[in-house]
């Protein structure tokens, strides 16, 4: 849902000075990271093995909500990072799994994630838990520039871990009180928020609301 368009609302100026130059945007789908960008999508090849497509280097390779679809993460994104000209970036953002799957795997907001990432713990409900900076270790000549949790817009207050414990009355009332919201501009709100409280939610939709990790870690000469 345009992650990207809403992920550069909070960038600085140093994102601003990194996504300059020649790039490539892997898995940008309608949503690129900048009008000149070189694009790479399902129509493009595999990102899996993205090397055996794309033959030349870049001053910034960016992946926004891309990894987690890889079938090997980790040899993917070894992949990615042989586009990196010395000097250059490597920009990738990926859901944090306690914000948005919420201690369930597979995904329950999208099926197709192989992998689920943390910035760092030592124990993972997931059985596919990737730590970042682990991820980042595994880079040849890799410095971070920067590596932090995008929350911004998510209501912590209906974050649920588990099984959804709302039922069909719930979704039902729901959808009901959305209705009668519309048609005649009435709200319960309280009865509402109870509801919704019950329901495990995808935040995600909602248009300035992220539940993410952002990486950028620089290609050193040695």
């Amino acid at each position: 849902m345009n992650e990207t368009t809403k992920t550069k609302k909070l960038w600085s100026d140093l994102e601003r000075s990194i996504f300059s130059g020649k790039g490539i945007d892997i898995g940008c789908g309608p949503d690129p990271v900048t009008k000149d960008v070189q694009h790479f999508d399902f129509e493009h090849g595999d990102a899996n093995h993205i090397t055996k497509y794309v033959r030349e280097e870049f001053d910034f390779v960016y992946a926004s909500h891309c990894l987690e679809h890889m079938h090997e993460p980790r040899k993917a994104i070894l992949e990615w990072w042989q586009l990196v000209r010395v000097g250059g970036h490597l920009c990738f953002i990926v859901p944090d799994e306690d914000l948005y799957e919420q201690g369930v795997f597979p995904s329950r907001f999208n099926p197709d994630h192989k992998a689920t990432f943390t910035i760092s713990k030592q124990n993972s409900w997931s059985p596919v838990s990737i730590n970042v900076l682990d991820l980042v270790s595994s880079l040849p000549n890799g410095q971070i520039v920067k590596l932090y949790l995008q929350d911004q817009g998510y209501d912590r207050t209906l974050l649920k871990h588990g099984a959804d414990t709302s039922n069909c009355f719930d979704r039902l009332a729901l959808r009901v009180f959305s209705l009668i919201k519309r048609r005649t501009r009435i709200s319960l709100p309280i009865l509402e928020r109870t509801l919704e409280k019950r329901k495990i939610v995808d935040q995600t939709l909602r248009p300035n609301t992220l539940a993410q990790i952002q990486c950028i870690v620089k290609k050193l000469a040695f």
